[in-house]
């Protein structure tokens, strides 16, 4: 078993144990990595590594910065309490962990209000998606179209083009907050743009690599977070 690299860019993660990873998966899951540390995989770079654990060491080895150990998803909220106070003019002494997205971004604002949050950080937030029900339906939809092809294909056609057009438009305004508080939005930051949250991001502390991982593949790849170890395996 071990983590191989074969797809687009030469790279595939096999599927872990607990629950399978598909090559696509795979190659998101690398590229986030890649541009949230600023490293790069080389091709085939990843075929020794068989456990979480090795790809965690492996990950601390390639970033060659100043190691620390001060906490990352801190200065994200650190970060993003500043941001949020200078673009929204809201008190920063009033925000906390656990202050509702939905209290600072109001429904009628949100798009406006995320837009300068993304401006004053640097980088984009990816927290909005289309409301539950018209996602179900449009992928209904799309299932249904894919088996009428083989009926009717016209019709089947149809719907085929009809749901694929509404989910990248209803993705594309979507409104709805897919997080519920500022302490999430923090995580999130710090897992998806690592260096960039940092106060100083000539440093890294190479022991949260762990735990980065770990919330990559529960939040992402919906793995069971307390099934994740360093000895869990790819296969």
């Amino acid at each position: 078993m071990s983590l191989d690299g074969q797809s687009e860019k030469g790279r595939y993660m096999g599927a872990q144990k607990i629950n399978s990873i598909d090559s696509e998966d795979a190659e998101g899951l690398l590229t986030k990595i890649e541009q949230s540390f600023d490293i790069q995989f080389g091709d085939d770079e990843l075929t020794h590594i068989t456990t979480l654990g090795e790809l965690c060491d492996h990950i601390a080895d390639k970033i060659q910065l100043e190691n620390t150990t001060d906490c990352t998803t801190q200065q994200a909220f650190y970060e993003l309490r500043n941001a949020i106070s200078i673009t929204l003019s809201i008190k920063y002494q009033i925000l906390t962990p656990d202050t509702p997205l939905n209290v600072i971004l109001p429904r009628q604002s949100r798009r406006k209000k995320i837009s300068e949050l993304e401006s004053s950080l640097g980088f984009q937030l990816n927290i909005l998606r289309p409301p539950q029900v018209i996602t179900t339906t449009l992928i209904i939809l799309l299932l249904a179209s894919i088996v009428g092809v083989f009926f009717k294909w016209q019709q089947g056609l149809a719907g085929l083009l009809i749901s694929l057009a509404g989910l990248w438009l209803s993705d594309k305004i979507g409104n709805e907050l897919s997080l519920q508080t500022v302490g999430q939005l923090a995580e999130k930051m710090a897992r998806e743009n690592y260096l960039k949250s940092r106060r100083n991001p000539r440093t890294v502390n190479k022991n949260e690599n762990e735990k980065l991982l770990i919330n990559w593949l529960s939040e992402d790849l919906a793995m069971d977070k307390r099934t994740l170890t360093r000895e869990s395996r790819f296969e």
